[in-house]
């Protein structure tokens, strides 16, 4: 199944767990990756979290932030529970996956490298995966830790080819956009990343 710029503009909409879905099938069929069901799961719920930029940002009296992997781990090493600690370690996974795998070309020109954003987002999986009781429910999601874990590259890969082949990230500079928006609240960035579909945006979200 191919996807077409018009499919785009159907992301923001309630179809997006849908096309998510179509799209990680299509590009593991591709690359014959050997995924488990309960990942190809997480991975589609974990990009249409990700669509709505309420989800990706953070929103403070001092503006809009990306929090940095480095300080994601440092919550989770200084948290004051188990359960808070398996938060920050997921959160850091989930980022490094989605960034990594939708944005590698921009990372390459930042001052960090996408490498460092496979090496973090695989140990915090494999940490879940090694700390999270084998028990059900809980093992079926300590499986899926250890296959995002063992497999990491691969699902990069995957995220890369779904963002390619759906246009959703093209030769213009997302993370500039990004960047843009965080620093100065843009019009025009913002309605350039709803346009490509890569967030949604909250109708009620505060400006600064």
């Amino acid at each position: 199944m191919s996807h077409s710029v018009n499919d785009v503009k159907l992301i923001t909409n309630l179809n997006v767990n849908e096309y998510f879905n179509d799209a990680i099938h299509d590009a593991i069929s591709h690359q014959r990756v050997g995924s488990k069901d309960e990942t190809v799961v997480y991975i589609v719920n974990l990009l249409t979290h990700y669509m709505l930029s309420e989800n990706m940002f953070e929103v403070s009296s001092e503006g809009i932030s990306s929090k940095p992997l480095a300080f994601i781990y440092k919550d989770a090493v200084e948290a004051s529970s188990i359960e808070e600690r398996n938060t920050h370690l997921r959160k850091l996974g989930d980022t490094a996956l989605f960034t990594s795998g939708f944005f590698a070309g921009s990372l390459e020109r930042s001052a960090v490298s996408v490498d460092y954003y496979i090496s973090m987002g695989g140990n915090a999986y494999s940490s879940l995966a090694d700390r999270i009781p084998r028990t059900m429910p809980a093992k079926n999601l300590a499986e899926v830790f250890t296959d995002l874990a063992e497999h990491f590259m691969s699902y990069v890969d995957v995220l890369t080819e779904v963002s390619e082949s759906s246009e959703l990230v093209d030769d213009r500079d997302v993370l500039s956009l990004y960047e843009s928006w965080l620093d100065t609240g843009s019009d025009y960035a913002r309605t350039r990343l709803q346009e490509n579909g890569i967030l949604t945006f909250p109708t009620n979200k505060k400006e600064h």
